[in-house]
């Protein structure tokens, strides 16, 4: 595949006490009790040890755990810390982005995310991570995500193999190892980062070009738009699977139609060569907004062969588009 086909580099990790009263919160699950099992089932839960069932529930939202917390008076309690950690979170948030009248403090934010990283919670482990990484202290957020993913969470997973392309020197075996996981689990994200790896070879990674365009498709039918680009790409070029110009048109379109600017402009050139102009401005118009150079040369040749009112409505069009929505 063109080099064009590449980013530069691979892209950034944007990475997808409340003690007092986060303890009479949690308890409140537990204040009424479950209602009795049917004979040999309670026990079966119960029996399940707290350690395992912590882990198992690393990464429940809060929906989930309260759900879990129901299911035997054992669960209620050794979910506890996690009840609490959930507590936390919220608040770490809101600290985080201002919400519910609270101000922006990222050092709140971290403080409630490492609170409740301590009582379990892999959401948390990943959220103090993120802020880490954005302070530069990238061993730290590493640490973290390296517990969360071993508690299985994609996100985690996704943001450690992340961590590792971009570590000095990079280490694409351990960054393919996480990507891996968190792909199986669905993150999309991980998906068309493991594609990449897999496409250009680096370090121990061999190049396999069925497997990428295998997981770049898996990302472009998820919804992330830089795989539908380089799914059509491959189409295109018959790279991991057999050459189809429809395919590739289809891939394309939607990549453009959902703000990727190197697939606006080349959908545009597509719409030109088949002598849809009004189209092929629109597309050219939007690509040249996003700064790509060579769109606006093409675009102002076909703007030539236009009325001064077909002009005017491409125009119309171009300032009345919206992305639609990647998923």
């Amino acid at each position: 595949m063109k080099h064009r086909t590449w980013p530069r580099a691979f892209s950034s990790l944007p990475f997808s006490n409340r003690s007092e009263f986060s303890a009479a919160r949690s308890t409140r699950l537990c204040a009424r009790p479950p209602p009795p099992s049917p004979p040999g089932v309670g026990g079966e839960f119960s029996s399940l040890p707290y350690d395992v069932l912590a882990k198992i529930a690393a990464s429940f939202d809060d929906p989930n755990l309260r759900a879990a917390s129901l299911v035997c008076r054992a669960w209620c309690e050794a979910l506890r810390p996690l009840r609490e950690a959930m507590v936390l979170l919220r608040w770490g948030k809101r600290f985080k982005h201002g919400r519910r009248g609270v101000r922006p403090n990222v050092d709140k934010a971290l403080d409630s995310f490492t609170k409740a990283a301590v009582r379990g919670s892999a959401l948390a482990m990943v959220d103090a991570g993120l802020i880490y990484w954005e302070r530069g202290e990238k061993p730290k957020a590493m640490e973290l995500y390296l517990k969360a993913a071993e508690l299985g969470n994609p996100s985690a997973q996704c943001n450690l193999g992340l961590s590792y392309l971009q570590a000095e020197p990079p280490n694409t075996e351990k960054a393919v190892k996480w990507l891996r996981k968190a792909s199986v689990c669905g993150n999309v994200r991980a998906q068309y980062q493991l594609a990449l790896c897999l496409h250009r070879s680096g370090g121990r990674v061999r190049s396999n070009l069925k497997e990428a365009a295998k997981w770049y498709m898996k990302a472009a039918e998820g919804g992330y738009v830089r795989a539908m680009y380089n799914i059509s790409l491959c189409f295109s070029f018959g790279e991991g699977l057999a050459s189809n110009h429809q395919l590739a048109r289809k891939w394309m379109k939607r990549a453009a139609d959902r703000g990727h600017s190197k697939a606006q402009f080349e959908h545009g050139l597509a719409l030109f060569s088949e002598g849809n102009m009004m189209k092929a401005v629109v597309y050219l118009e939007l690509a040249t907004r996003a700064g790509e150079k060579g769109a606006a040369h093409v675009k102002n040749a076909v703007l030539h062969r236009l009325s001064s009112v077909s002009r005017d409505h491409a125009m119309h069009l171009a300032n009345s588009w919206r992305a639609l929505p990647s998923s």
